[in-house]
């Protein structure tokens, strides 16, 4: 039992950083230092993160432990997103001090993100339908109010807006399926629903069918998949920039855990589209939904004049590479194979926890110092500020994929994956599009190192907070380039054990 508690010590720092933060905004709301608020959170993220690895890299869930009855399960999967979930926290709980310095309700803002993070961290061990919905709420509906958190900004409370009336939506809709898979197998617990699934195909084979197309629906919105991701660049434009590196890095990361565990273990591929008992073939909506999510968004970020909107599409491009390592499950290449493929998607994100956040951190320090959204707003800034512009510089070519950071090496798996799975043409896509995010990435570059400033600049002083995020952010991004093979080990035996 002992041990048990200990598996739960990642997600219990947030959820202890959350009342933290609750106790001490009820105590003396009034006086309460910025700084006690913000080392509270980012203390709550390190915690995580550092808990999350040691566990993983020590091994201690060889074998997974289910906990309440089967509800929750840690695993080598689990600890992984709760470390993306926990540096993603850190990183933006630490950017946030000097963004929201001056700004109303401070603790409130912190007590959002971290409790976010713990319905994350929960989605990751959720082995359960019920789980998987509840956990879902418990990081959504902080979203929502983290997004309008600007609220005399017309574009903020917007956003929050449409964020919340298509998210209430998905969360329908996702509860339906949920429902129409409980009819059709009798269970939520993922094992119960696996063990009764060939059964149901055979039996009830629309039903289960239905339900399953519709929690693919709402997996689809949470990991802002085309075509339902007209949320994803209307929230994070109008949400504050490190809230958006919070929403597009770490509720990104979440709706691909749910995915993994959900598809894999609960809806295995050959019972549910085996030939004489047919009710649907998700590996090839998830095939359909990697092509058009991958093209649209690059194609779409390539046509941005402003920067940040640039970084919205350019994640929903991300999502469609780390889909590959569900299109690949196709049982032609071998566990191997797929474990190799899926084993990669989680490195992407782990990686992109990192470079997508510092980058939109420095879009926060850009709106810190009011320098406008377009591309041109950036121009000549390495000259005033040519520490975080290399930085920023590193954030894009690793997005890119090219060697100067994890980026490189999480793409390659990919590729790797897809080949030995018999869907080489799905890395072909990838490449491909990653070429064509060469060119939007390389315009903030060119911006920032090469083109003039468009007009006299001043820079309001140097925020060390935002700063140190910053710097944090492309250092972890260039030292995954080796530093990798600390976690792709782990990363492989995760995929390999759900498969």
């Amino acid at each position: 039992m002992s041990r048990h508690w200990l598996l739960l010590a990642p997600a219990g720092a947030f959820l202890a950083a959350a009342l933290a933060l609750f106790v001490i905004d009820a105590v003396d709301r009034d006086t309460t230092n910025p700084t006690v608020l913000s080392a509270v959170a980012t203390a709550g993220g390190v915690v995580a993160a550092v808990a999350s690895a040691v566990l993983l890299l020590s091994n201690a869930v060889a074998t997974p432990a289910e906990l309440f009855g089967g509800q929750l399960v840690v695993d080598g999967m689990s600890l992984i997103f709760t470390f993306i979930f926990g540096s993603v926290t850190a990183l933006v709980s630490l950017a946030s001090l000097d963004y929201t310095r001056g700004l109303p309700f401070r603790a409130e803002y912190y007590l959002l993100v971290t409790l976010a993070a713990t319905g994350m961290s929960l989605m990751a061990s959720a082995n359960s339908l019920a789980v998987v919905f509840v956990a879902l709420e418990l990081s959504s509906l902080p979203s929502y109010a983290l997004v309008a958190y600007l609220k005399h900004n017309r574009g903020s409370v917007e956003a929050a807006l449409k964020y919340f009336l298509v998210g209430a939506l998905s969360s329908s809709i996702l509860l339906y399926g949920i429902s129409l898979v409980y009819a059709a197998t009798g269970s939520l617990l993922f094992a119960d629903v696996a063990s009764a699934a060939g059964e149901a195909a055979a039996t009830y084979p629309g039903v289960l069918g239905v339900g399953i197309l519709l929690v693919l629906g709402g997996v689809a919105f949470k990991t802002a998949s085309v075509p339902f991701h007209f949320w994803a660049p209307a929230a994070y434009e109008g949400a504050p920039a490190p809230v958006a590196a919070f929403l597009s890095s770490a509720s990104k990361a979440a709706g691909f855990v749910v995915a993994f565990r959900v598809f894999v273990v609960a809806f295995p591929i050959d019972a549910v589209a085996n030939p004489s008992t047919y009710a649907v073939d998700w590996v090839l909506a998830f095939t359909v939904l990697a092509v058009l999510t991958m093209t649209v968004g690059n194609f779409a970020a390539a046509t941005q004049e402003e920067v940040k909107r640039m970084l919205a599409y350019s994640s929903i491009g991300h999502a469609g590479y780390v889909l590959i390592g569900l299109a690949a499950l196709t049982g032609v290449g071998g566990v191997d194979a797929e474990s190799t493929a899926l084993g990669a998607s989680m490195l992407h994100l782990l990686v992109y926890g990192f470079m997508n956040t510092g980058a939109f951190l420095f879009i926060a320090l850009g709106e810190y110092w009011e320098l406008g959204r377009t591309f041109e707003a950036y121009n000549g800034l390495a000259e005033d500020a040519p520490v975080a512009c290399l930085a920023m510089t590193v954030f894009m070519f690793s997005l890119a994929g090219l060697p100067v950071g994890g980026g490189f090496l999480s793409k390659y798996f990919l590729v790797v994956g897809a080949v030995g799975a018999g869907v080489w043409w799905l890395g072909a896509v990838l490449a491909v599009n990653s070429a064509l995010s060469l060119f939007y990435y390389s315009r903030v570059v060119k911006a920032m190192w090469i083109q003039p400033p468009a007009e006299d600049r001043e820079i309001d002083g140097y925020p060390p907070a935002l700063y140190a995020a910053i710097v944090t952010a492309a250092l972890v991004t260039v030292l995954l380039l080796p530093g990798l093979a600390v976690f792709d080990g782990a990363a492989f035996d995760a995929a390999a054990g759900l498969l």
